[in-house]
């Protein structure tokens, strides 16, 4: 572009036209958002993390003259209070949030967009409730499975060692759930000058696994000490707890929704989230189609996956265009 701005497949910026924040119980407070058209076909963004949050950015996939585009923050996250709480904080609690978050929008039935961990809450909610989901897009498919957390914990250390052995320095020799359990501990800490070191060197080895192959090093997820301590606080609650998913639970239940039609992108050089996860879910999935990209990663901000991801929403209007005509 010519003010030296980089190109974007992503629609324009818009502002949001209603939020709130949505009392679920449990002492949780959720925030949400929506933007585009009122009348138009609702769609989901479901963020990632655990323990991350929603962005302006985010309402930018989509296009604002077909699409109803809710945002919300889930439990702990972002602008939902209170923030990094991890009481009454886990999987089935979050599906049902969504649940209430339908019913307080007067919504029947929505698209499902989430990367990540939003892919992992985005399928156990389509699982728990196949009815309120017209179609998906999903983007680096997550299922929190032990393979999946011995490769992120262990595996990895063929490629960043150096992080990996700061992570690890609490814990060495032990299983990585003993590492996560410690971890959980001092994050969760009361003393600021226990979790706040800890929520570091935890942020720390997602960032240096981010910025494997990149010419400079990704930027942080959080920006202010008490957002790296909540982020990490929220993310280690849920791997300690196996993201509250029985083992094989969601690949077992694949056929709840093998009717749903599903756009899946996954990166072929992703190191959180191997791509042999997205290969298994989409060979339980018949009516989802994969697409590999050959030279992006994790982040959904590679221009492949951006405009991938984009393509997809407006393939997926089409679609919807065309089953609402006579």
């Amino acid at each position: 572009m010519q003010d030296g701005t980089p190109a974007t497949a992503l629609y324009p910026p818009l502002e949001s036209t209603m939020a709130g924040l949505l009392d679920v119980g449990d002492g949780h407070r959720v925030y949400w958002e929506q933007s585009g058209t009122p009348s138009g076909t609702p769609v989901l963004f479901l963020h990632g993390g655990p323990g991350s949050s929603t962005k302006p950015d985010h309402r930018r996939y989509f296009d604002p003259a077909f699409y109803r585009i809710v945002l919300f923050d889930q439990r702990g996250c972002g602008r939902s209070e209170p923030v990094g709480a991890i009481a009454a904080n886990d999987t089935h609690s979050l599906v049902a949030d969504i649940e209430r978050l339908r019913e307080h929008l007067g919504v029947e039935r929505w698209v499902i967009f989430g990367g990540s961990w939003g892919s992992t809450l985005g399928i156990a909610y389509a699982q728990a409730h196949p009815g309120r989901v017209v179609r998906m897009i999903l983007r680096g498919i997550f299922l929190a499975s032990h393979t999946e957390l011995d490769w992120y914990f262990v595996g990895l250390r063929q490629f960043i060692p150096e992080a990996w052995e700061s992570l690890w320095s609490i814990a060495p020799g032990a299983h990585w759930k003993t590492l996560v359990a410690r971890y959980a501990a001092m994050i969760c800490s009361d003393d600021s000058a226990v979790a706040g070191p800890a929520a570091a060197r935890w942020n720390a080895y997602e960032t240096a696994i981010m910025s494997i192959g990149e010419s400079a090093p990704m930027p942080p997820a959080a920006t202010t000490d008490a957002g790296a301590i909540a982020r990490a606080r929220v993310q280690v609650h849920y791997l300690h707890h196996d993201c509250f998913l029985k083992p094989g639970q969601l690949l077992d239940g694949m056929a709840s929704i093998a009717h749903v039609p599903a756009i899946l992108h996954h990166g072929r050089m992703d190191f959180v989230c191997p791509p042999v996860t997205a290969f298994e879910v989409a060979r339980r999935w018949p009516a989802a189609t994969l697409t590999f990209h050959s030279q992006a990663k994790h982040a959904s901000s590679h221009p492949a996956l951006e405009a991938a991801l984009v393509a997809a929403t407006k393939a997926t209007r089409d679609a919807l265009r065309d089953t609402s005509r006579p």
